[in-house]
């Protein structure tokens, strides 16, 4: 097999069972401009890109989460430091289950959202 597109991820979606206090969430741990969209079947919140042709979009959406961090770890882009970001987490409720993670791009952490759907926060070099 040769398949390689520019991007696997296409977009990437979170359930949640509270759309708007996990956008309250989102948006202080991330410092994201967050959009409510209702043109779909379901209403959803977008995190959209800076370049909407060449980036890759997510959103919060109602759904059922795994609860336990179980699920898929959808790895997210924060402003600051790792540190920083550990402290915005617990203070908008989620919970913070590892140490900073040093790779080669960067650094991050993993963590729970308020339904604890697992995401690590990621801090470019």
């Amino acid at each position: 097999m040769t398949y390689a597109p520019e991007h696997f991820t296409v977009w990437a979606e979170i359930p949640v069972t509270d759309m708007e206090k996990s956008m309250a969430f989102y948006v202080a741990v991330t410092d994201a401009a967050l959009e409510e969209d209702s043109t779909g079947p379901n209403p959803v919140v977008m995190f959209r890109p800076k370049d909407p042709k060449t980036g890759v979009a997510l959103h919060l959406y109602p759904g059922k989460p795994a609860g336990d961090g179980s699920g898929p770890t959808i790895h997210l882009a924060i402003p600051g430091t790792a540190e920083e970001a550990m402290a915005r987490v617990e203070k908008a409720g989620g919970k913070v289950v590892s140490p900073v993670i040093d790779i080669p791009p960067g650094r991050f952490f993993y963590g729970l959202d308020l339904d604890g759907n697992s995401i690590g926060l990621f801090e470019s070099r």
